[in-house]
């Protein structure tokens, strides 16, 4: 048993998850807040459709002409439904989930005359947790370091919220997958929703860390994919945080 949990195999993984969510939790919350929710399946899916593109050009995986073709979708996806917001804020979620299945219809049919396209595209969608390495953790926590410095100095209205958030979203749905993305940003953001800021970031990063810990533990346990595990437990320790939350809040109210 101590192979399976040993920090070799764990320990990548979980360093990843934890940086998904040092952005994820914080961009959620303003995800939330705008009323947005499918921005974030809507440019994953297009970062994926980047991946794609890169592939069927023969260009390494992983290599930097992937990660730059993923970018180049996902800032034009992200400058995109920008123009939403400005141009017609009262259909823009509605156009947001059109752009996610046209982004998404698109990936299958460029995956179809690829021998391996189905596999390819089942792994972008839930992640490659387990296989990722230290050297790719480097270059995403130098990318989160410097969003996060951009989101606190230069702050997030307007186009830059856009900006960002695309930045976030390519670097994580090449490790943990479009599933991962949404849940890590939506799940934790909603069970934090009537938090105070600061009180509810803190939250959300303990509700968000305990699941990847604790999906990472079991899908080593019972040799289960990584990615559907951690989402399903993240959806689980909101719930119980949401429902302890509400007792005690309860309790306190009785006690006044």
């Amino acid at each position: 048993m101590s192979e399976l949990f040993d920090w070799r195999i764990v320990g990548p993984p979980l360093l990843a998850g934890l940086l998904v969510l040092s952005t994820h939790v914080l961009l959620g919350r303003e995800v939330l807040r705008r009323g947005i929710i499918f921005i974030d399946l809507a440019i994953a899916q297009i970062a994926v459709l980047g991946v794609i593109v890169a592939q069927l050009l023969g260009w390494p995986e992983g290599g930097w002409q992937t990660q730059a073709a993923a970018l180049a979708a996902a800032l034009m996806g992200a400058l995109l439904l920008h123009g939403f917001e400005r141009f017609w804020p009262r259909q823009q979620e509605a156009l947001i989930g059109i752009s996610f299945v046209l982004a998404a219809s698109g990936a299958l049919l460029l995956s179809a005359g690829s021998p391996h396209g189905a596999e390819h595209l089942q792994e972008l969608l839930s992640g490659q947790l387990l296989w990722v390495g230290w050297r790719q953790l480097q270059w995403i926590a130098g990318l989160y370091v410097l969003i996060l410095l951009a989101w606190n100095l230069l702050g997030y209205q307007g186009r830059r919220f856009y900006l960002l958030f695309a930045l976030a979203v390519t670097a994580s749905v090449q490790v943990v997958g479009v599933y991962l993305v949404f849940a890590s940003l939506i799940i934790p953001a909603l069970a934090i929703r009537h938090l105070p800021r600061k009180q509810g970031l803190v939250a959300g990063y303990v509700i968000g860390g305990m699941a990847y810990a604790g999906g990472l533990l079991l899908s080593s346990w019972y040799d289960w994919p990584a990615g559907p595990v951690v989402v399903w437990l993240l959806g689980v320790v909101a719930l119980c945080a949401g429902w302890l939350a509400t007792a005690v809040g309860m309790a306190a109210t009785g006690r006044d």
